[in-house]
Order: C-alpha cells, then sequence, then structure tokens
C-alpha cells in the first residue's frame, strides 16, 4: 500500500508555496483544518517531521526541504500529464485568479474579457481589482497584471512585459479655444495643469533625442488617472494620461494632444506568475490571451 497520494502531496506543496496552511487553504478552497489535518497525516505515514510549526513560525525540516523538491516535481509533472490531455482537447478548463490594479482593470482589461469567456467556455476567471500591496504567492494568485513607471523588484516570480504605453500630454478642446496651445514646452509655464499632487510642480519631456525639465503652474491634482482624465475633459487644464487611459478620449474628440511630438516617459505592463503556475494549460491560456490583445 502506497504512504500517500498525490492530493496529499498536493496540499503539502500548496502549503509550502504559500508560506502557510491558512493562505494554501485560501487558495485551494477548503478549510485550514483540512490541509492542516492532511499534512499531518502524510507526515504521521512517513514517521518523520516535515514541517516545523507553531503559532508563529511556518519553516521546512532539512529532510522536509529535500522531500518537497521531490514531492513539487511529482505535482508539476502530474500537471504537465493532464495538461497533454488537455492540450489534446485543445479547451483550456478550470479556475485562473488574477489580481490587477483599478487603472489596468479599467482602462486595458476589462473590455477583453468577454472575447476571453467566448474563446475559453470552460475557463473561470477570477479578477481580483486592488490598488493596494498584493503578495501573489502568499495570497493564492495564479497572475498579476502589473502597470509600472519604473522597474519591478528582482523576484521568485516569472515576469513577462507585453507593452509600453508613452505619457502623452492632453487638454480639452475647449481649453484650447480658450487658453490657447502651446508650442513649446515652455510655454506650458503659462498654462493651468493638473497633476497627480499639489506638491508636483514640473514635468520631465522626451522628444527624440532631446530633454527637457519644464516647470509648471498646477492648479488641481488627483492620484488616479481616471478623475484626471474628467479633470482635463471638463477643460480645467492640461495633464499627463498614458495612452491606455486616454486613447479612447482622443478618438472622440473629448480630448486633444498637446505638443505631440513630446511625450512624458512611459509606463509598462507586465505580467507575473509563480513559476510552476505558469505551466499550467489555463494559466498558460490567460497569459497568452492577454499578451495578445494588450501588446502594441
Amino acid at each position: 500500500m502506497a504512504l500517500f497520494n498525490l492530493n496529499d502531496l498536493h496540499l503539502f506543496v500548496q502549503a509550502v508555496d504559500s508560506g502557510s496552511f491558512t493562505a494554501a487553504a485560501r487558495h485551494l478552497g477548503v478549510p485550514k483544518s483540512t490541509v492542516s489535518k492532511r499534512v499531518g497525516e502524510l507526515e504521521a505515514r512517513l514517521g518523520v517531521r516535515l514541517i516545523q510549526r507553531t503559532s508563529r513560525s511556518f519553516a521546512l525540516t532539512e529532510l522536509g526541504r529535500e522531500f518537497f523538491q521531490h514531492a513539487q516535481a511529482s505535482i508539476i509533472e502530474a500537471e504537465m500529464a493532464e495538461g497533454i490531455v488537455r492540450r489534446h482537447l485543445a479547451e483550456p478548463a478550470g479556475s485562473v485568479r488574477l489580481t490587477v490594479s483599478v487603472p489596468t482593470a479599467q482602462f486595458m482589461l476589462t473590455e477583453h474579457l468577454p472575447a476571453l469567456a467566448v474563446r475559453y467556455p470552460k475557463l473561470r476567471l477570477c479578477v481580483h481589482v486592488t490598488d493596494r500591496f498584493v503578495d501573489i504567492i502568499q495570497e493564492g494568485f495564479d497572475v498579476a497584471l502589473r502597470s509600472h513607471r519604473t522597474p519591478l523588484p528582482d523576484s521568485a516570480l516569472v515576469q513577462r512585459k507585453i507593452t509600453s504605453h508613452p505619457f502623452l500630454i492632453v487638454a480639452s478642446p475647449q481649453y484650447v479655444r480658450a487658453h490657447g496651445e502651446p508650442r513649446r514646452p515652455e510655454e506650458l509655464a503659462q498654462h493651468a495643469t493638473i497633476m497627480t499632487s499639489l506638491a508636483e510642480d514640473q514635468w520631465r519631456l522626451y522628444s527624440g533625442g532631446s530633454e527637457v525639465l519644464v516647470m509648471l503652474h498646477s492648479v488641481m491634482a488627483a492620484d488616479e488617472p481616471h478623475v484626471l482624465m474628467e479633470m482635463a475633459m471638463s477643460g480645467l487644464g492640461i495633464t499627463c494620461l498614458p495612452t491606455s487611459v486616454c486613447r479612447k478620449a482622443l478618438a472622440e474628440g473629448r480630448l486633444v494632444r498637446i505638443l505631440p511630438e513630446w511625450t512624458a516617459g512611459s509606463i509598462e505592463t507586465t505580467i507575473l506568475m509563480p513559476h510552476r503556475r505558469g505551466q499550467l494549460p489555463a494559466v498558460r491560456a490567460v497569459v497568452e490571451f492577454l499578451a495578445e490583445r494588450l501588446a502594441g
């Protein structure tokens, strides 16, 4: 009779990957007591302690670390074997948990979700929208979509850059009619600007190989791009927005581009995922779909 089954290994590996029984239970959708009990039974059948755990700590024993490496490999092999079948059926299935910030969800992701549902009807996507810091592994997410102006820190997560959006200088047509249009970056100082903070008083602008720092006169500030765009469309002043945010408003004529040969830097969008999860067919299908739809 076998000492353990694949489900026991899966619970053990998930607990180690998540860093706690609580996080593993959250990811798997089972009670914490189930994870703790099954891992305890696995240790009892093996006759060894794999995890040293107290109310304040959770750490693998030396033997537990070695066992984890083999258990993890077994789970990956099993998942890949299942993946072969799923790829043969050409229809990814199962649940995928995605976390994304509010602006990225609003301006980049949401419009594509119906097409994802049509393409993969057996795939269930759970989208968690928040601007707080999310620990992807600890909270049991399969994929994260991050938009960032500075490079992401190195981590154990797989990173896949999918697109970059320049920041454009924009204003409403009525603002331009009332106040005129600056022809050189330095002329922005004579105009009302809407910033992300009232403490911000300058923009660094780029055009080809040229770079200039311009001083500004801010009249209002908001730290959320949708609010910035609404303020600009109402005629309050000139602001900077990434193309992912203002593309539709520009196409509809609700905003016009100011100093079209200049940008205020760019923002990159990157997919992050735990290495092991990225090998699963359902996760891989979501990642490839996002890379296809959001690129460019």
